[in-house]
């Protein structure tokens, strides 16, 4: 069985939730404080032990590229005004990981973001890491606890969640194969974005992690268009069902939906106050607040 050594983070869509800031700037590069929301993702992934990492762009991500580039010439400016610690980690940013890029031609949905990893895949199995998840854990990264699982199963693996069923209308949920017992569980089948949350199979998400098998982009190129026209990720991991068998993975870690403004607002103020030089300043403007 093929250990995960790769991962993919799909970094292609418009980010219109942020507009007009997305209109110049990607939304992965929005920072949580001083770093941009797409540097905690590949640091996640090279946490659990991988350095080949995909990430699927569009025309206008070219600011993603250059961040994770070497630049001689602001190094060297740092270098000169004897900021030494900055030109370090300026450095090390460029030697993070091994850092490919495709474009998607077109936004088809997150399916067919997926299927131009096929050739960087080499017919290993996948890591993917979507960028609207940050999931902060100072002693697990999210996606390893998926790697192991797939190591044991040898099945697609589903990063997930408990989430208040009140919320369950804007995440794909599982459906338990039996009763969602324990941390990895087979599920049977997904609902996504169930309109009537009470309806819904059960109170777990899946929150931006997965681990996809090697004949996924087999099954990509079968799957239908779904909601929007577009080849959903989902739809094609369903029609997996009938090749291979399906995981869901109940990870930990703080998780935060920075694709949505409140969301970024909480990993805001929680990255702050956990920073020595930010946290007493956040916390007397927060008491003042509210005083």
């Amino acid at each position: 069985m093929n250990k995960v050594t790769k991962a993919v983070i799909p970094a292609a869509g418009l980010g219109t939730r942020f507009l007009p800031a997305t209109k110049a700037l990607p939304k992965e590069m929005l920072p949580i404080i001083d770093t941009p929301n797409i540097h905690y993702i590949v640091k996640e992934a090279v946490e659990a032990g991988i350095k080949d990492i995909l990430i699927i762009v569009s025309h206008a991500k070219e600011p993603i590229e250059d961040y994770f580039d070497v630049n001689y010439e602001l190094e060297t400016r740092l270098r000169e005004a004897g900021k030494e610690k900055q030109a370090e980690e300026i450095r090390e940013i460029a030697n993070i990981a091994n850092i490919f890029y495709v474009r998607q031609k077109e936004p088809k949905g997150l399916g067919n973001a997926i299927s131009y990893a096929r050739s960087f895949a080499s017919g290993e199995p996948i890591a993917v890491l979507l960028g609207d998840d940050l999931i902060d854990d100072s002693e697990r990264p999210a996606i390893g606890e998926l790697m192991e699982a797939y190591e044991k199963t040898e099945g697609t693996i589903l990063g997930c969640r408990k989430v208040p069923r009140e919320r369950l209308k804007k995440y794909g949920v599982v459906k338990p194969t039996t009763k969602a017992e324990g941390k990895v569980f087979e599920v049977s089948d997904m609902i996504e974005k169930p309109k009537d949350p009470s309806l819904a199979p059960s109170d777990i998400a899946v929150l931006g992690r997965y681990v996809l098998p090697p004949e996924i982009f087999d099954v990509i190129d079968r799957t239908p268009k779904g909601v929007g026209g577009e080849i959903q990720l989902t739809d094609a991991i369903k029609l997996s069902l009938q090749l291979r068998k399906c995981y869901a993975c109940l990870f930990t870690g703080q998780r935060y939906d920075i694709g949505d403004k409140f969301g970024y607002i909480k990993a805001t103020i929680d990255f702050a106050l956990r920073r020595d030089d930010l946290r007493e300043d956040v916390l007397e403007y927060l008491r003042h607040l509210v005083d």
